[in-house]
């Protein structure tokens, strides 16, 4: 069952006039098919037209649509040979965080990043993509497995924010948070890492020190969320939107603002109307980075790495 957005409304009732014309049974087969191709047509241009207009606020309800592909998703269609590797060696095991290596065609590489899940059961055995202390302490323990075997790192990012709750501060969430940013500033294989989704806070960032920072074309990266926002500024969850406009999360305002380095097109309608088509150009984009890094040594690695961050701290006055 499509789930539709609230500004989708239009979309929703097109596309429940196409299904039901299909179901007709009628001998004029010739007519309905002729119908059903006007409708889908016109289906189509409204698909891009509403899409090559959302704003700040419609974007993070695109990146958060449940039916968005996931990391369990990108790892099954886009890597072979994936070996989950668990736990911090100091705590527990995060689900929240999943990391192991895997071939991207045919060449290993460490997969990091987050796991929102996809219904109710697995949503809370991942805690909704929001990591503990553990999960970014497993992060760092595998950062330092693949630098150590010289194998690339590709990291997807996609969640709310870090867990907040007192057990993860008491653990030291922002500790765990910052070594983790350290370690990939510290590595000296390609770091890839792609927002698929939401990029909140630090606990996107964590992930999200690379050579190469990709953005899917509907994903959002942020300081803190816009409702963390609001109820700083206004007290108030109702200016979450004044603020989702304030902050530039879109992926097209990162990256005239240099935050990131490309965004990757997503299928007209966003990533969870076509996986196959997301998965092409996720796919496309990874492939063109890893070519783009693989013939710099190590050291020029991690030191084009550090420039490329501190230099966005620069500001000319």
């Amino acid at each position: 069952m499509q789930t539709y957005l609230d500004f989708e409304k239009s979309i929703a009732e097109l596309e429940s006039r196409i299904r039901d014309i299909k179901s007709l049974e009628s001998g004029d087969e010739i007519n309905i098919a002729e119908e059903v191709r006007r409708l889908e047509a016109k289906l189509d241009d409204l698909l891009r037209s509403t899409y090559a207009k959302l704003s700040s606020w419609e974007k993070i309800k695109v990146a958060r649509h449940p039916d968005r592909p996931h990391l369990s998703d990108y790892i099954e269609n886009l890597f072979t040979d994936f070996m989950e590797l668990a736990g911090d060696r100091s705590y527990a095991d995060d689900q929240a965080i999943i990391g192991g290596i895997g071939r991207f065609k045919g060449q290993s590489v460490l997969i990091v990043g987050h796991e929102k899940g996809n219904d109710t059961q697995s949503r809370i055995k991942h805690n909704f993509g929001m990591a503990r202390p553990e999960g970014f302490r497993k992060a760092v323990r595998l950062f330092r497995l693949a630098d150590q075997f010289k194998i690339p790192i590709i990291t997807f990012v996609d969640t709310a924010g870090a867990y907040p709750g007192i057990g993860a501060e008491e653990r030291g969430q922002a500790e765990a948070i910052a070594r983790s940013t350290e370690a990939c500033l510290q590595v000296k294989v390609p770091l890839i890492s792609i927002i698929v989704g939401e990029g909140g806070s630090g606990g996107a960032v964590a992930l999200a020190v690379g050579n190469k920072v990709l953005m899917m074309e509907h994903a959002v990266y942020s300081v803190i969320s816009p409702e963390g926002c609001a109820s700083i500024l206004w007290r108030t969850n109702e200016k979450a939107e004044d603020a989702a406009n304030a902050l530039k999360i879109t992926a097209q305002d990162l990256l005239k603002l240099e935050v990131i380095d490309e965004v990757i097109p997503e299928p007209i309608g966003g990533a969870h109307r076509d996986h196959e088509k997301t998965m092409k150009a996720v796919g496309k984009a990874i492939d063109n980075a890893l070519m783009e890094f693989s013939s710099i040594g190590p050291e020029k690695l991690r030191e084009l790495r550090n420039e490329k961050f501190l230099n966005m701290g620069n500001i000319s006055l």
